[in-house]
């Protein structure tokens, strides 16, 4: 069993807890950054930490899964990793016109318990898109689980989210940014465009 710290650790001896001034997906700023890419680039390190979310998954919300389902990119790997410790099918839903949808010829059965499988969870928004998609297509959303909660527990999917960890890190409103962010050149890390 891992503990918060240890997973945090996990993520620091990756490089990827980045400190600076990011620009979110959302448009908002934040002086730390979680890396994500960076941890799941080791597949010792990801079967270690996606071996434990599937657990806490098993115990919190209950098995069994009929299928795990994430958002991509971000959810990817950690929803295959972890469906594979659920000994069940990963699936992943991808952007198509700023929308979450199926393709590659994946379904969703209908009545499916699923998983949805997040890498990192912010405001919960791409969470609540696939989650929203999911029961689109029939399937039955059983609860949530993401490697960190940057939210600090805050983030509200609709269903009960499991985390290995949870971060509170600040967030602004670009016309609101603390003096020290202010004179720090801003960039954008993560793998999706803004949202407008």
């Amino acid at each position: 069993m891992m503990t918060p710290d240890q997973v945090i650790d996990e993520f620091r001896d990756a490089g990827a807890l980045l400190e600076g001034h990011f620009i979110l997906s959302s448009g908002l700023r934040s002086p730390q950054y979680l890396q994500c890419a960076r941890v799941l680039m080791d597949p010792e390190r990801s079967e270690r930490l996606c071996r434990e979310l599937a657990r806490r998954a098993e115990a919190e919300i209950g098995a069994p899964f009929d299928l795990v389902v994430s958002p991509a990119m971000g959810g990817v790997i950690v929803g295959y990793e972890t469906a594979r410790h659920l000994g069940c099918p990963a699936i992943f839903m991808e952007r198509v016109d700023g929308e979450l949808q199926l393709r590659r010829g994946f379904g969703i059965p209908r009545g499916a318990r699923c998983l949805m499988v997040e890498d990192i969870v912010t405001t919960g928004l791409s969470s609540r898109e696939c989650i929203a998609g999911i029961r689109e297509l029939g399937g039955e959303v059983a609860g949530a689980a993401c490697l960190i909660d940057r939210s600090g527990g805050e983030a509200d999917v609709g269903v009960p989210l499991v985390s290995l960890a949870q971060l509170r890190i600040e967030t602004y409103d670009p016309d609101a940014l603390p003096e020290e962010l202010k004179a720090i050149p801003a960039v954008k890390p993560g793998s999706r465009g803004l949202k407008k």
